[in-house]
């Protein structure tokens, strides 16, 4: 039975997927795709005045990932194993949420040329929390551009990205919970959860994890 070869993390701002990528990647061996956040020079912008600078990010936002999307598909040729801390679909989450009417229509006119080419990973893990514990995560952290992060952006940023995956049927999913689970810290659970994705081949799966 082949493992996937392009594997994707997903879940809220500050729910650890780019930690796990990083860490899933070093043990597998394979390349590891980030999403270019702090570049996008309009981001800190919006955290002060959403309304006024969302058109902009969500732009910048969209064709960064384009760009690096297919970045990855040219060189998925020649690497064996691909871990990515985002898939593009994602985007039209938080156009939904940030755009008005008249911008809507215009993102997607644009998504729906560019995600002709964009290629779907095997399998996407889709990490989950709690959004108290997603506002503990964003303020240890520390970036200073999420310093004034507003609590009820983040809440109704949560309930779209588990109405969107809820309803996800486009690849294999594993959905972990991670409220209680504290997976860079917990050697057996990553590999438990690498077994796992390795073998899950159709439809949803939770993570259930089990003890140490």
């Amino acid at each position: 039975m082949a493992e996937p070869g392009y594997i994707a993390i997903e879940g809220v701002i500050g729910v650890g997927k780019t930690t796990l990528a990083t860490i899933f990647s070093e043990k597998l061996g394979a390349q590891l795709q980030v999403e270019e956040v702090e570049e996008n020079p309009f981001l800190k912008n919006f955290y002060d005045d959403m309304r006024s600078y969302a058109f902009q990010t969500q732009i910048f936002f969209l064709l960064s990932r384009y760009r690096q999307q297919i970045e990855l598909a040219q060189a998925s040729l020649f690497a064996q194993r691909v871990i990515s801390d985002y898939i593009f679909a994602k985007d039209r989450i938080f156009a939904y949420i940030n755009l008005n009417d008249d911008e809507l229509m215009l993102y997607e006119k644009l998504v729906k040329i560019l995600e002709r080419d964009i290629a779907r990973p095997d399998i996407v893990v889709y990490l989950q929390a709690g959004t108290d514990v997603l506002m503990d995560r964003i303020h240890k952290r520390g970036r200073p551009f999420e310093k004034n992060m507003p609590r009820d952006y983040i809440e109704t940023l949560n309930r779209a990205y588990n109405h969107f995956f809820f309803h996800y049927d486009e690849t294999p999913l594993v959905m972990v919970n991670t409220d209680s689970l504290d997976l860079p810290a917990s050697q057996s659970h990553v590999d438990r959860l690498i077994e796992t994705i390795n073998t899950h081949k159709r439809g949803t799966m939770y993570y259930r994890g089990g003890s140490d």
